[in-house]
């Protein structure tokens, strides 16, 4: 996945006028332009995927909130941004390929409770990098560890 993929897909988008695929590419562009300023360099692929999933947890996030909120507008506009941003991640693992990953870094590190719950999370999302949601790895890590 490629800067120059998302600016392809905005042009597109521009001349097929999807508006929330355009506003939505824009501002992923914004950050990804804002963290090559504050790097000094160019960016990584993982560097770009951190960012696109640092964005759609913000669309989640956002998303709940409106909907807790009683703004159901709102809150599938950032659900639609959401899957916007997806596609320009990697494929997610599944639950079985996750716990099997989970485990493997239990044994790894020798985990023998919640207290050893950080170290696992750093194990296992260093493995997983964007293939994952970190709330997801959260939660099998405790139930293997509880």
């Amino acid at each position: 996945m490629s800067i120059d993929q998302i600016q392809e897909d905005l042009k597109a988008a521009q001349l097929n006028q999807d508006q929330i695929k355009v506003s939505t590419l824009r501002l992923l562009l914004s950050e990804i332009h804002n963290a090559e300023i504050a790097k000094g360099s160019q960016l990584s692929d993982e560097d770009v995927i951190a960012i696109v999933s640092r964005e759609l947890k913000k669309r989640k996030e956002a998303a709940a909130g409106f909907r807790a909120g009683n703004r159901e507008e709102q809150a599938q506009k950032e659900e639609a941004e959401g899957k916007i941003l997806e596609a320009y991640l990697p494929a997610q693992l599944s639950n079985e390929e996750l716990t099997k990953i989970v485990e493997d870094s239990i044994n790894e590190v020798g985990a023998k409770g919640l207290a050893d719950m950080g170290r696992v999370m750093g194990v296992v999302m260093g493995k997983v990098k964007g293939q994952a949601d970190g709330g997801m790895v959260s939660s099998i890590v405790k139930k293997k560890l509880g």
